[in-house]
């Protein structure tokens, strides 16, 4: 790059960082824009595979930067998505399992209910009920900080955190929320989530048109090169090519409302791919995922980052981007931003009890090799789960394993136990085929992996040693579900002011025509009101129920 070139490139990222951070007031604040997907590794065209065809996707990546590195924490949704929202380890805080209970119908229940029938049981045996985790009084869902600076949050429409999603983290979360509901002048942050690529549309979109030739996908390495398998693969490049045209719909809707060129654009998956040995998984096929920024006026646009990213920095990010400095406990760290922090070494992942099944896993990857340690290597690898086997493929492969059929690679995965440590030189194994934990080529890189992880462990206190039905316990003293204090009012002069009792709630209120909608403020200091105007308020923290309602 020339020297004069250079210079203007500094500048304009010097100003564009600046207006992002809020600092010029002359500016309206950015937007900022989530475009969540389900279950996809980077599998797109932008990333090399040339057997699919996504050009609104595609276009993100040439306007915007495409990481190659970002990971989940974990192979499934419901931890993966705790992370994001709170930036914080799921095995730190007690939620690695997969999952403690229906968290996606914003409803507080009043009591704890068993699921007697369902056979999902812990480590010790003991029967695990519905619940909610309850996190340490500090920790926020990210967008409350947000919510803070006048942001306008809505997501449209799925949350699966753990836990019911705090009437405080959002302004609209019920589905089929927009941004256009935003206050005038308002800046927005808006989350769009896709369903098209998950697991079930496999099974669920088996009649709808096959756009992929089955005959021209790639057949990973741990899969036998079978017609069922390459049908199976062609419905899921399929699904991804519905999902672009739909993420193409969004950036015309977008660019006619005229607000594309004053938003910053996320796309990003949850965790990696959704058949066998990719969903689920503690290896790269299981938490690699694609991950695409777009800023306004082409800032980087077309550039590629190799740095490492876990999805628990998106959080971070967003506000380093709008000027909020992330609080110091967040496990996510800031990649772009006015508080950009360093380049992560490592990634780590875990996989523990996935719906009726339990197994432990542990991962860490620097980007080239991911080393993983299992802790029941007494287990199979591939573990009988009722919700994947309704893939036609899966079923398939399982019955093809119980008659001896699988050779070679196609029978790597379906190991009756597994060794203690597996090692992958993902540039010459991209597929995780070759264990080299026994190879004394690889023995330093196996101890330099095996040492971070289990500093890693100890420096989260990793829950995944803990029962799960103790944690249920340490969150729901005596199984019962804890509650937020009711909200204290004080009236002084013009002012009214809320508190509460409960270390960590958020408040939120209804004042004048918001009274008895479904729409909370949050309460950040007194509010300004007018004589004998009504107010509503109630408190929440995160894996409580909410208190019940206080009316001035």
């Amino acid at each position: 790059m020339k020297f004069s070139n250079k210079i203007n490139y500094l500048l304009f990222a010097f100003c564009f960082v600046f207006s992002v951070a809020g600092q010029n007031s002359s500016k309206k604040p950015l937007n900022v824009i989530w475009i969540s997907v389900e279950d996809m590794g980077p599998v797109l065209s932008s990333y090399g595979n040339k057997s699919i065809q996504t050009p609104n996707i595609d276009r993100l990546a040439n306007e915007g930067i495409k990481y190659t590195n970002a990971y989940a924490t974990v192979g499934v949704c419901a931890p993966s998505r705790f992370s994001i929202i709170t930036s914080m380890y799921p095995a730190r805080l007690g939620a690695h399992n997969m999952r403690t209970g229906d968290h996606n119908n914003f409803k507080w229940p009043e009591d704890v209910k068993f699921r007697q029938n369902k056979g999902v049981v812990d480590k010790s045996g003991e029967n695990i009920p519905d619940y909610e985790v309850v996190t340490p009084s500090y920790v926020k869902p990210f967008t409350e900080y947000l919510r803070e600076q006048g942001y306008y949050c809505v997501n449209d429409d799925k949350c699966d955190y753990q836990f019911n999603a705090p009437f405080t983290a959002w302004d609209d979360v019920y589905g089929g929320g927009s941004y256009k509901n935003a206050p005038d002048g308002a800046p927005f942050f808006y989350v769009k989530n896709y369903y098209t690529s998950h697991e079930s549309r496999i099974w669920l979109r088996k009649d709808k048109p096959i756009t992929v030739d089955p005959e021209e996908v790639p057949v990973p390495d741990y899969y036998p090169d079978i017609p069922i398998v390459r049908s199976d693969i062609a419905r899921k490049y399929s699904n991804i090519e519905v999902l672009d045209k739909e993420v193409g719909e969004l950036l015309e809707q977008l660019k006619g409302d005229g607000v594309l060129n004053n938003s910053i654009i996320f796309f990003w998956s949850d965790h990696g791919g959704n058949l066998l040995r990719q969903k689920r998984a503690v290896g790269d096929s299981g938490l690699h995922v694609p991950l695409i920024v777009r800023y306004p006026d082409g800032y980087r646009a077309g550039e590629t980052e190799n740095r490492l990213v876990s999805l628990m920095d998106l959080g971070p990010t967003v506000m380093s981007l709008i000027g909020i400095n992330p609080p110091d406990y967040m496990d996510g760290k800031a990649f772009a931003g006015d508080f950009e922090q360093s380049p992560r070494q490592y990634i780590y992942g875990s996989a523990d009890r996935f719906d009726e099944c339990t197994d432990m896993q542990r991962s860490v990857l620097d980007g080239r090799f991911v080393y993983i340690k299992n802790f029941m290597p007494e287990l199979p690898l591939i573990y009988r789960n009722k919700y994947r086997e309704q893939i036609p493929m899966n079923k398939h492969l399982i019955e093809l394993d119980s008659l001896n059929r699988l050779e070679g690679n196609a029978a790597y995965i379906f190991m009756k136990s597994k060794p203690n440590e597996e090692l992958y030189d993902l540039e010459n194994d991209p597929y995780e085929v070759y264990n080299l934990a026994d190879n004394p080529k690889y023995e330093f890189k196996l101890k330099e992996l095996r040492t971070q992880l289990g500093q890693w462990q100890e420096a989260i206190d990793d829950k995944g040693f803990v029962p799960e039905s103790e944690l249920i316990k340490s969150f729901w003293p005596n199984m019962k579900q804890p509650s937020t204090a009711k909200v204290n009012i004080q009236i002084n002069s013009e002012y009214i002011s809320l508190s509460c009792e409960t270390k960590g709630a958020s408040i939120g209120y209804q004042l004048g025509e918001d009274v008895g909608t479904n729409y909370w403020k949050l309460y950040t200091t007194p509010v300004q009101t007018e004589p004998n105007e009504k107010i509503r308020a109630r408190a929440i923290r995160i894996g409580y129920k909410a208190s019940s309602i206080t009316t001035n």
